[in-house]
């Protein structure tokens, strides 16, 4: 039976990252659970099995972070990932998927996910992704990521809205789940040049958050490889 599964903890344990995940199949749900609870600074607060559910407990428990898988009967992990970021925008969404070259992925960085990761990846992994979305950061399963680009057109000559060439290249790194100081190594200039680079995108493109700057990047072929 989903449901809650455990608390915020004591006063001690404030800074702990609260999750709900979703899943319809029940073992991978209850082993999400485990997995989770084995990991430290982090507390599972409800875990669902359907979108619909998932909403709910994000409505109920405030969590950090929504751990979603996307297939699902119902409401499936995209209408979930909506109306989460409709509805409870201080929760951020991570979304895992058996199918790296679907196009559902796609569609859920564009509903406003900010993470997505095989149901291959490990513990540490998820860990990882699920406290940088806490912090606004996009994280992208580097295996997962190779398969999607693969499988999708490369990027166009020339970059929509009025995107210089540079800020197209910033925006497939955000994609890609670099940090400004990661983009500013890979491309040799200051973090400040490319905040500077990350500020004119998002006004030309009209863009509030790294998570919406990664939908459009998917949406436009412009993911770094």
């Amino acid at each position: 039976m989903a449901g809650a599964v455990g608390a915020a903890g004591d006063a001690g344990a404030v800074s702990d990252l609260r999750v709900v995940l979703a899943d319809d199949q029940r073992i991978v749900r209850d082993g999400l659970v485990t997995l989770l609870g084995l990991l430290p600074g982090i507390v599972v607060v409800g875990a669902a099995a359907d979108g619909d559910e998932a909403v709910a407990m994000v409505a109920a428990q405030a969590p950090d972070v929504l751990l979603t898988d996307l297939r699902m009967p119902g409401c499936d992990g995209v209408c979930a990932t909506r109306r989460v970021r409709a509805e409870h925008p201080a929760t951020a969404v991570v979304v895992l998927t058996t199918y790296a070259d679907d196009d559902t992925v796609v569609t859920a960085l564009r509903a406003g996910a900010v993470g997505w990761l095989s149901k291959d990846a490990d513990a540490e992994a998820i860990g990882r992704a699920l406290r940088s979305a806490a912090d606004g950061q996009s994280t992208i399963d580097s295996e997962a990521l190779a398969r999607l680009v693969a499988a999708r057109p490369g990027p166009p000559a020339v970059p929509p809205d009025g995107l210089t060439v540079r800020e197209a290249e910033v925006l497939g790194l955000i994609a890609g789940g670099l940090s400004n100081t990661e983009i500013a190594r890979r491309l040799v200039v200051s973090e400040a040049t490319v905040k500077t680079h990350i500020n004119n995108l998002f006004a030309k493109a009209g863009l509030r958050d790294r998570a919406q700057a990664v939908g459009y990047a998917y949406r436009h072929g412009l993911v770094a490889e």
